[in-house]
């Protein structure tokens, strides 16, 4: 199977595009290449019933379960609103990512 690279990080901003949570923003904690998902922060919160171990305490825990790449578009530096991710080289010979809709560089 070809894996196409995925233009979204861990560390970056992104905005839930469909689901329940759809409209939320978070930063991605984790991202899952082999399953084209990701983990963000406050998104896709699930309850968990935990059986208590010696190393941990049991009940009910929340925590974020992954959610597909196609779901989520990253947040745009200017305005925060969704946007496409395009790569461009600068003067200097680096390749960054870009946000398609305000031009603006976004890691770099």
């Amino acid at each position: 199977m070809i894996m196409a690279g995925l233009k979204i990080k861990k560390g970056d901003h992104v905005v839930v595009l469909t689901g329940k949570d759809k409209g939320k923003k978070g930063e991605v904690l984790k991202v899952l290449p082999s399953e084209n998902r990701a983990v963000v922060q406050g998104v896709a919160q699930v309850r968990k019933h935990q059986r208590q171990t010696a190393s941990q305490e049991g009940g009910i825990i929340t925590k974020e379960a992954p959610i597909h790449i196609s779901n989520l578009a990253l947040e745009d530096p200017k305005d925060g609103q969704p946007t496409r991710v395009g790569y461009k080289f600068l003067k200097d010979g680096r390749k960054v990512r870009f946000a398609k809709r305000s031009g603006e560089v976004i890691d770099g």
